[in-house]
């Protein structure tokens, strides 16, 4: 038996790690999961395996037995909770509103504190999370890195040589399908500031984003650009970084709370009405900074300033600006176009993958559709299953191949149905996972996957004579 203290079990002579997740997990949420099941159906990696650990409400149940000293955390215990994918599909289908995403966050954030990582994983780790991804004249010097790689024909050579091969492969399936990168991110190409063309509506930041700038950096010069088009003056704060996701996902969570307090404090200064994220993954976060940092008495009052000013892209275009008319050029449609888009004089299908995270957590599904459908001489056909995570989840991809791979076989099939010329999501990680997917299982090359800012603007660029 356990003796109960404010309605926390005692356990102080318990397992390390059992206490460490009682000091960090907030034991109200996991209480208040009632164990309904309506998370299964959501849940992608239950749906692939069947098994009740592979389920929020499994997960949830292996934690509450932990941190009641119940269950004694072991291996498996730890690797079920990795298995996770964070897309948080259950959080909107949970009746009792318990925050899962929170808890798998506080959990892998105390596993972390006791994990035992070779050599090789803790230099990794360390490398990426503290000496990379924090510095952006770092992340500059990567992007630059990879640019002479793919250009000087270091790439071919790699390739060619079979050195790629040393590699597992799923890593060599992703060198594969990465972008160009960027030697020049959206300040260094257009300015710190960008005015609003007309009348001005308001003035709103730029995120940025770390691996945004480098392996998309022409997403966020087109992000700024399309919001000049609607009537906002644009702000890049110089002084911003790394948005912390990967490292709140990764149990790395103090990490992810000492960036977030830069951003706060960047963005802050910057006085902006709005903090526009063009990726999911990076505003899902963002728009939570003010739980993130809420015991932070020093920085709580403007960590909420902050989340309540983050929006998607898509919708601050469809909800405040003055959304451009957006035409597709007939001479664009890539092989035969489907019956249903003739039907309507389409000259191309197109179709869209959500993010997880900003359908999940920003609510943010209903604004691309919109914009999409605006888009005349385009025909928007509804993906089946298109809010089920596609495998990407961050870095889970590169983590669980397996279980990314499959999800990612699932995904295509619905997308193959479409018969889309053009696949558009809103989350970088989502976009290189459907390059993957349209390379590994599409249907011969007549699809193209694009972030939905990129698709968009090039659809007005030409009238306004922007290059």
């Amino acid at each position: 038996m356990t003796s109960q203290t404010f309605g926390k079990p005692d356990i102080a002579h318990a397992n390390p790690l059992a206490r460490t997740m009682l000091k960090k997990l907030d034991y109200d949420q996991l209480t208040n999961c009632m164990r309904c099941g309506f998370c299964l159906p959501a849940c992608p990696t239950f749906r692939e395996t069947g098994v009740e650990p592979e389920s929020p409400r499994g997960r949830i149940a292996l934690m509450k037995a932990v941190v009641d000293g119940v269950m004694e955390p072991d291996q498996a215990f730890e690797d079920q909770m990795n298995h996770c994918l964070g897309c948080r599909a259950c959080e909107p289908v949970c009746p009792a509103d318990v925050k899962y995403g929170q808890l798998i966050e506080q959990t892998r954030d105390a596993i972390e504190d006791h994990a035992r990582h070779g050599a090789v994983v803790s230099g990794t780790r360390k490398l990426f999370f503290r000496g990379v991804f924090p510095h952006q004249n770092r992340m500059k010097l990567l992007g630059k890195s990879l640019r002479l790689y793919q250009k000087s024909g270091l790439q071919k050579i790699a390739r060619g040589t079979g050195v790629m091969k040393l590699f597992p492969a799923h890593m060599r399936e992703m060198e594969q399908i990465l972008p160009e990168a960027a030697s020049k991110g959206v300040i260094e190409r257009i300015g710190e500031r960008y005015p609003a063309k007309g009348e001005r509506i308001a003035t709103v930041a730029l995120f940025r984003g770390c691996i945004m700038d480098v392996l998309f950096a022409d997403t966020n010069v087109n992000t700024v650009k399309l919001l000049s088009e609607a009537g906002f003056d644009v702000v890049i704060p110089k002084t911003q970084g790394c948005c912390g996701a990967l490292h709140a996902h990764s149990g790395e969570m103090d990490q992810a709370r000492e960036l977030a307090r830069v951003n706060v404090k960047a963005f802050k200064d910057a006085g902006v009405d709005y903090i526009v994220s063009n990726a999911g993954g990076c505003g899902a976060l963002l728009v939570e900074y003010d739980h993130l940092l809420h015991e932070d008495a020093a920085w709580a009052d403007d960590a909420a300033w902050f989340a309540r000013r983050v929006v998607d892209i898509s919708t601050i275009l469809v909800d405040k600006g003055r959304v451009p008319a957006f035409a597709e050029a007939m001479a664009e449609a890539q092989g035969a176009v489907p019956a249903a888009a003739a039907e309507t004089g389409a000259s191309v299908t197109i179709t869209y993958q959500d993010s997880c995270h900003l359908r999940n957590v920003m609510k943010g599904s209903a604004a691309p559709r919109k914009l999409m459908k605006s888009v005349e001489g385009a025909h928007f056909c509804e993906m089946r299953e298109s809010d089920r995570c596609c495998g990407s989840a961050g870095i889970y991809n590169v983590t669980q191949p397996e279980m990314a791979g499959q999800l990612l076989e699932h995904k295509m099939e619905h997308a193959n149905a479409t018969e889309a010329q053009y696949m558009l999501t809103s989350n970088p990680g989502c976009l290189l996972q459907m390059k993957l997917g349209i390379d590994k299982h599409g249907r011969g090359g007549d699809m193209k996957a694009m972030h939905i800012v990129d698709y968009l603007y090039e659809r007005i660029a030409q009238p306004t004579g922007e290059a």
